[in-house]
């Protein structure tokens, strides 16, 4: 008979195992600590501007694992290194091609980037 991944349940009047916990508030012990870090960065923000609607979403340093360039200054946004990623809201064949042509941004450089179309 193939293994169950569920978690067992404890004995009826007892409660969790020792040393292992439900991730669950409980009578003794609290929470785990929320890492913020964590909860701000997957949040895209949508910014309108002259060239159109950008989402844009923040890359912490810790996420942020691989070498890109950066399509406004040509140099690399190496590993380590916070930056943004943006892709086009309001692109001309949907939402999932404006995601699919996503690039990553040094953050000064999309603040001070230019609107002249390329």
């Amino acid at each position: 008979m193939p293994r169950s991944n569920r978690p067992r349940r404890p004995v009826s009047g007892k409660g969790a195992a020792p040393g292992r916990s439900s991730g669950k508030k409980t009578a003794g012990g609290g929470v785990p600590e929320l890492d913020l870090e964590r909860a701000r960065a997957g949040i895209a923000r949508r910014e309108s501007a002259p060239d159109g609607d950008w989402m844009v979403r923040t890359m912490t340093a810790r996420n942020a694992e691989k070498t890109y360039i950066c399509p406004e200054c040509s140099t690399a946004v190496v590993p380590g290194v916070a930056h943004l990623v943006v892709w086009k809201d309001d692109h001309l064949f949907g939402a999932a091609a404006g995601l699919a042509e996503r690039r990553h941004w040094h953050t000064n450089c999309w603040i001070s980037r230019s609107y002249r179309y390329r």
